[in-house]
């Protein structure tokens, strides 16, 4: 397990997800997010992982999602495609999951994060 590298923006938050890190897997980062359902999204070298308050109707949930389910990432467009913006949809065949990042770059370094990790040979 590889975390000591990993960016952040809360501790708190970061050390929720430490514990869940696998003993092969390295931590990317763990961003914050606004907006209701979902508290934090992570990124690791395997998968994506985000604290869902609203997935399991008024209980909360670790979600992971392997980067092999992965069917698309969006950029929610803000006003035009090269304006900033700070909502991600993530794609896994059938299901969507929206993250509204706090911040456009926040969004950026996520999607480039995930997209590396994505077009891994």
């Amino acid at each position: 397990m590889t975390t000591s590298d990993a960016i952040y923006d809360k501790k708190e938050q970061y050390d929720q997800i430490v514990p869940w890190i696998l003993p092969n897997e390295k931590l990317h980062a763990v961003f914050d997010c606004k907006g209701a359902g979902t508290g934090f999204v992570a990124v690791t070298d395997k998968r994506l992982m985000f604290y869902d308050k609203a997935f399991m109707k008024r209980r909360k949930a670790l979600t992971s999602v392997p980067f092999d389910k992965i069917t698309a990432v969006s950029c929610v467009d803000e006003g035009g495609l090269f304006r900033t913006t700070s909502e991600l949809v993530v794609k896994t065949g059938s299901e969507e999951f929206s993250f509204e990042f706090r911040g456009g770059e926040k969004a950026q370094n996520a999607y480039s994060l995930i997209m590396a990790e994505l077009l891994r040979d």
